[in-house]
């Protein structure tokens, strides 16, 4: 009798702006997974937050325009049901384990990892604590510079702040040329790069709109953007680095270079650097990684300056995965090609599902209730 297939359940889109990248990662994925290993079930987080079951989800892969397939499923669903969000969950039984592809929003902040974590089932990618620190750009910073990770100075800006900080405080602060980013966004949804008054408030006002926190950064002189891809639970390793060259008169590495037109790019798959800076650059990912709790992957961003001093940028716990990713892509040259770094993602999520079942939660009986003196009383409180 052949070995029973395990069932995946392979989640993607989401209310983010992101959405359309995450679509394209996750049809790269399911077109990579082994059939003849994996039952594969597919479902879509709408741009409004309502997961569309297997069947619906599959007519968007194939190419049915969404929004006509989401007006069909949604016309007769009752939302006053909590949980009709959701409901299509049910439509397949017996899932080993959830695949989340969904990038920025909802998919890397923790609350899928929530979900997954409330179904009790494993699932790939950082836990809940984790994903919402490494998608919050300014606690992810903070925790770096406790523990000695080089990162670019910033200031934290909100709407309530703004006033605190005018251009000409933070250019004093931080130098003339600066970068606008908000906190909790990813793809550089938002970036700005300014170098006066009037382009830094436009920045703050378009950097607002996708989040209530924004992060105003140094900038790096003639920097070089490389990257560096992690594998592994709480024993993780490194891949060969990589860079990326954008096309002159280019501020840098954007949505649209990223995903839309990389026709342009160049891309150094691995990049030639000293050895010396290599390897600190694959250990501070290392060192993030862990210090930031991640599981299963990350990719790690950096800037090196004109004096190859490396910079940690920024960590994506959901990296993508389209054709002209650089997560698979670093691996592919380091050795591990893109069917094979499915399986280990999959091996590291059942890993860690299983580690964590050992863990021991003692619950203890209160009795009766014994209260100390000075306390209210029921009758006080009337």
């Amino acid at each position: 009798m052949a070995d029973k297939k395990l069932h995946i359940a392979l989640l993607f889109g989401g209310n983010s702006s992101e959405h359309d990248v995450s679509k394209r990662s996750a049809h790269t994925v399911y077109d990579a997974l082994d059939k003849d290993k994996y039952e594969v079930s597919v479902f879509m987080f709408t741009k409004d937050g309502f997961l569309l079951g297997n069947e619906d989800s599959m007519k968007i892969f194939n190419g049915a325009v969404e929004d006509e397939v989401v007006a069909e499923a949604i016309k007769d669903v009752d939302f006053s049901n909590p949980l009709a969000n959701l409901q299509n969950l049910s439509e397949v039984k017996d899932v080993d384990l959830f695949y989340p592809v969904i990038h920025g929003n909802m998919g890397e902040d923790g609350t899928v990892q929530g979900l997954f974590r409330l179904l009790n089932k494993p699932y790939i990618g950082s836990g809940i604590a984790s994903s919402g620190v490494s998608f919050d750009k300014d606690l992810t910073k903070q925790l770096l510079t406790l523990h000695g990770i080089r990162n670019t100075k910033y200031v934290v800006v909100t709407p309530e702040t703004r006033a605190d900080h005018p251009y000409k405080k933070c250019a004093a602060k931080l130098g003339e040329t600066l970068f606008i980013k908000p906190a909790r966004q990813g793809s550089s949804v938002g970036i700005h790069k300014v170098a006066n008054k009037e382009e830094f408030e436009a920045a703050l006002d378009d950097a607002f709109r996708y989040d209530y926190k924004v992060l105003v950064e140094e900038t790096i002189n003639s920097p070089r953007e490389v990257e560096c891809s992690v594998l592994g639970n709480r024993e993780a390793k490194a891949s060969k680095l990589g860079a990326v060259v954008v096309p002159e008169g280019d501020d840098f590495y954007d949505y649209n270079n990223k995903f839309v037109d990389a026709s342009g790019v160049v891309f150094e798959i691995p990049v030639e650097l000293p050895e010396d800076l290599t390897k600190e650059i694959q250990q501070m990912s290392l060192d993030a990684f862990r210090v930031l709790d991640n599981r299963g992957m990350a990719r790690m961003d950096f800037l090196v300056d004109e004096n190859n001093v490396p910079y940690f940028g920024e960590v994506n716990t959901l990296p993508g995965f389209t054709n002209i990713s650089l997560y698979p892509q670093l691996w592919a040259v380091s050795g591990i090609n893109y069917k094979a770094l499915i399986d280990e993602l999959i091996r590291l999520a059942i890993a860690e599902f299983d580690d964590n079942a050992k863990l021991h939660y003692d619950f203890q009986e209160l009795g009766s209730e014994k209260l100390g003196t000075g306390l209210l009383t029921d009758e006080d409180k009337k």
